[in-house]
């Protein structure tokens, strides 16, 4: 039986202020749209406790290479998050509809 590496989880206050940004801004068409998109979000963040790699790196000239990996959650949402050792750092919750390129500058 292969044991799993466990990581920990770290959300940044700016990601956390990104998050309740896209919720409120939901949550004025839908309290419940809004509630079921941070539950999702929360949700796949969760879930980067075990094998977080398993999402790509950005490839975007403006980022450093293989410094950002990009999971594509909620449907036009995405975690913007970086690795170091046994940690998971969740930088940025983006709205993929909108340009956020200059964020990574």
């Amino acid at each position: 039986m292969t044991i799993e590496k466990r990581y920990t989880v770290k959300v940044t206050d700016r990601a956390k202020f990104m998050l309740g940004r896209h919720v409120n801004f939901i949550s004025r068409v839908s309290a419940k749209a809004a509630k079921d998109t941070q539950n999702e979000i929360m949700r796949a963040m969760r879930s980067l406790t075990y094998m977080p790699e398993r999402f790509p790196y950005i490839d975007d000239e403006s980022v450093i290479p293989n410094k950002y990996h990009k999971m594509s959650i909620a449907k036009w949402y995405a975690v913007i998050y970086e690795i170091i050792d046994d940690k998971v750092f969740v930088e940025y919750i983006v709205d993929c509809r909108q340009d956020y390129g200059w964020l990574l500058q």
